[in-house]
């Protein structure tokens, strides 16, 4: 019996992980509006060790078509625009001596159709991963029966498992249809 909610436990948290894994991979996609998580994946090397950029500098929005950059060493604000240029961001920033600017420009539709189609395979990737999560959780009750699981017991846990994939599923389509939302708002 105690095996049983282990498996649940177990299958729940991986889904719950596949769905914090998409949530932070949508938050990086670019939709057109300023987003400070869109330079979370850029690293910089600050005396030696590669830091995430909003280690050593703050990052801010002070409009929706700009994110200012102020590095809190003046000597870091080459290295940082050096990062910036080379990562995905695919945004020129603009150095002022004291901080940089990013202009984040308007989406076009074409572009807004592809960063759509982007978000709806990082949807799939994280289903496939809630879809696993439930086969396995399924496969090892299907094996409990034979270490003395009731099968009825085992059969209700099948159904729960079915609950919690379904559950889980829902909240992936929400997520993707508020960023697609947010890609085509123009």
């Amino acid at each position: 019996m105690e095996d049983v909610k282990q498996y649940l436990n177990a299958a729940e948290e991986d889904m719950e992980m596949a769905a914090m894994n998409l949530e932070e991979k949508l938050s990086r996609i670019r939709a057109g509006r300023a987003n400070v998580h869109i330079l979370d994946g850029i690293r910089v090397d600050s005396y030696g060790a590669m830091m995430p950029l909003s280690n050593v500098a703050t990052l801010t929005t002070p409009d929706a078509r700009s994110i200012i950059i102020k590095p809190w060493d003046k000597n870091m604000l080459k290295v940082i625009e050096k990062a910036i240029i080379d990562s995905s961001v695919g945004i020129m920033p603009e150095n002022n001596g004291e901080q940089l600017r990013l202009g984040i420009p308007v989406l076009t539709e074409e572009r807004r159709k592809e960063l759509s189609k982007q978000c709806a395979k990082e949807a799939e990737s994280a289903k496939v991963s809630v879809r696993n999560s439930r086969r396995n959780a399924i496969e090892k009750l299907k094996k409990s029966v034979k270490d003395g699981v009731p099968e009825d017991v085992e059969k209700d846990a099948e159904e729960e498992c079915q609950k919690l994939h379904d559950k889980y599923i829902k909240k992936i389509d929400a997520m993707l249809d508020e960023k697609n939302k947010e890609i085509m708002t123009v």
